[in-house]
């Protein structure tokens, strides 16, 4: 979570962003430039964009993004693609890449981290230039217009539905909502076209096409993982795949086009290249470790229930587990707690209900001042229990969590509530981000050797695996480049 004084509460681990789609079509053949109207629109999504996504990354591994993705936008044909297309690596531990209007193309570090060769990284931003290409977020957004689904060419909405959700529809669906910038999700028919442009792409410019396939795998194996690393029952799809739905068809869609056409991967030069890229959680965010969430610069930090799982995003933290859904934010603080809780239960009602607590408490925890309120609402099936238990920091600021349990059931997050404290600033200077350290393999090194130098307490030799795209039957040789995850400095 990210120093903010929004009241949204919008996590990219909760909602899922799609930022182009279409209505499909034919793949265009023209190499008409990009509009100034279409630049323009970009022009406009982009700041925005970077707010969502925690900003750009800088540094030489953002160069050689960009010089990948320009390279790869030439071969659209498109009429002055190296000036025209914006390439953008995000600061944001998510795994995602989109795409808006007037050429203007990204990717997460995350989400490159996890690449293993440079054709991957042509393939993924190619089929993101191969969106722009065919004009898919302008067909959308006429689509929408057309059907009265998004009111406005910028797509941007209020309130945020929180889908899948057991805890009961009404208030599940105005559940942390926020403002958050949301479009529909593409089709099968626009994601194979845009895949199929991409694999175009690869081949035009010497790449493997198999490497869009790969990638794709790359991403279900991540999801997989993380999965069951959170212990969580079933995979949810990974956010960039989310936004671009039915990978493991898609997997082998792309392989079966590709077919037996080969190219370059040109994965040392990619290897070397992101060495040193941050990986999962940057500080100035806060991380999670386990079960504790420490952000080093706002001098917080606490701890979620035994079997929640959670997932830091821009805005908030969310916690999640099979017993009840919590986001930790901020918001607008005027030096009343109890005004700043009635907002917060204004902002989950949304337009659908008025959400009032019941009364709102004074107390302390762990010697800060705090507040809290809860509203039971009937979901005409069931009850639910909405909880906001808010702090009151130095400087005008104020924390919150906001809860959502079964009836009866808000003591689930009482030991997460009250575990919330300060750090010192001690404390805050040993956190430190991980980053991808790229080592050549020696003689006598085995998986199990290289895993153990992973910088996490559980599941190194899966981590590796996944990470290095290496099948449980994949060894390694000796001068081979692989990847670890190290502490930084």
């Amino acid at each position: 979570m990210a120093r903010t004084k929004s009241l949204a509460l919008a996590s990219a681990g909760v909602f899922s962003i799609a930022l182009t789609g279409c209505m499909g079509g034919e793949i265009p053949t023209s190499n008409a430039p990009i509009t100034q109207q279409e630049a323009q629109q970009g022009s406009e999504f982009h700041p925005k964009l970077l707010q969502e996504f925690g900003g750009t990354y800088q540094g030489r591994q953002a160069a050689y993004v960009e010089q990948v993705g320009k390279n790869i936008a030439v071969q659209s044909g498109l009429g002055n693609a190296r000036e025209s297309f914006t390439v953008s690596l995000l600061n944001s531990p998510v795994n995602n890449a989109f795409a808006v209007p007037g050429g203007y193309i990204y990717s997460t570090r995350q989400l490159v981290a996890l690449m293993n060769n440079e054709a991957e990284l042509a393939g993924v931003l190619g089929h993101e230039v191969g969106h722009v290409a065919a004009r898919h977020s302008q067909r959308r957004q006429a689509a929408a217009q057309r059907n009265s689904i998004l009111g406005t060419a910028g797509a941007i909405l209020s309130g945020v539905l929180l889908g899948n959700s057991d805890l009961g529809s009404t208030v599940s669906r105005g559940f942390l909502q926020g403002s958050q910038m949301l479009t529909l999700k593409f089709s099968r028919s626009q994601e194979l076209q845009a895949d199929e442009l991409g694999i175009e792409y690869l081949t035009k410019a010497g790449y493997d096409p198999k490497a869009m396939g790969t990638v794709l795998q790359s991403l279900a194996a991540q999801n997989a993982l993380d999965a069951r690393l959170q212990g969580r029952n079933s995979a949810r799809v990974p956010e960039w795949a989310s936004t671009h739905p039915d990978p493991a068809s898609r997997v082998r869609t792309a392989l079966a086009r590709a077919g037996t056409a080969s190219g370059t991967l040109n994965r040392d030069t990619f290897l070397t290249r992101i060495d040193g890229i941050t990986y999962g959680d940057s500080p100035e965010q806060g991380v999670v470790e386990g079960r504790q969430f420490i952000h080093p610069e706002l001098r917080l930090a606490f701890t979620a229930p035994q079997g929640f799982y959670m997932v830091n995003g821009t805005r908030a933290v969310s916690i999640n587990g099979q017993s009840g859904k919590a986001q930790f934010s901020t918001g607008p603080y005027d030096g009343n707690l109890n005004t700043y809780i009635g907002k917060v239960f204004a902002a989950l009602g949304g337009q659908q209900q008025q959400l009032r607590p019941a009364s709102v408490q004074s107390t302390t925890v762990n010697g800060i001042k705090a507040a809290y309120g809860q509203a039971r609402v009937n979901n005409g099936s069931n009850n639910v229990d909405v909880t906001v238990y808010a702090y009151e920091f130095a400087n005008n600021r104020a924390y919150h969590f906001a809860a959502i349990t079964p009836a009866g059931r808000s003591g689930t997050f009482s030991a997460m509530f009250n575990s919330l404290r300060r750090i010192s600033s001690s404390e805050a200077a040993q956190i430190v981000p991980r980053v991808i350290d790229v080592v050549t393999v020696r003689g006598g090194d085995t998986i199990q050797s290289l895993a153990n130098r992973m910088a996490y307490d559980s599941g190194k030799v899966e981590r590796f695996r996944v990470l290095n795209g290496l099948a449980s039957t994949d060894s390694l040789q000796a001068g081979q480049k692989v990847k670890i995850v190290v502490r930084g400095r």
